[in-house]
């Protein structure tokens, strides 16, 4: 069996807030770390049948980069719900809502 690792490393100013995040990766086609200015991970634990998320964002990351992060994060979704389910009726759903927001998006912007 082969083992992949995917390593965050966050370095935190002196109220525990995220200055820098770097990430690195077996499968990652560069060497060495690279930096980020937001992840969103989820867990599956199964035992309680929840999701355990951990969401971080570096202080310089912009609000109009956070929402575009997460519009992001949702059209993922959706992908991979179709490709894992193959239903096409939520990925759809998703999709739809993502396009609602893109449009807000694009009005707050003007």
């Amino acid at each position: 069996m082969r083992n992949s690792e995917i390593n965050f490393t966050i370095a935190l100013d002196d109220d525990n807030i995220p200055e820098t995040i770097t990430w690195n990766a077996t499968e990652k086609p560069d060497d060495g770390p690279s930096e980020t200015k937001s992840i969103s991970v989820s867990l599956w634990d199964d035992s309680q049948k929840n999701t355990m998320r951990i969401d971080l964002w570096t202080k310089d990351m912009s609000v109009d980069e956070m929402k575009r992060f997460y519009v992001d994060c949702l059209g993922g979704m959706a992908q991979s719900l179709l490709n894992s389910t193959g239903d096409e009726f939520m990925s759809t759903e998703i999709n739809n809502l993502c396009e609602k927001m893109v449009e807000h998006l694009k009005k707050e912007a003007q």
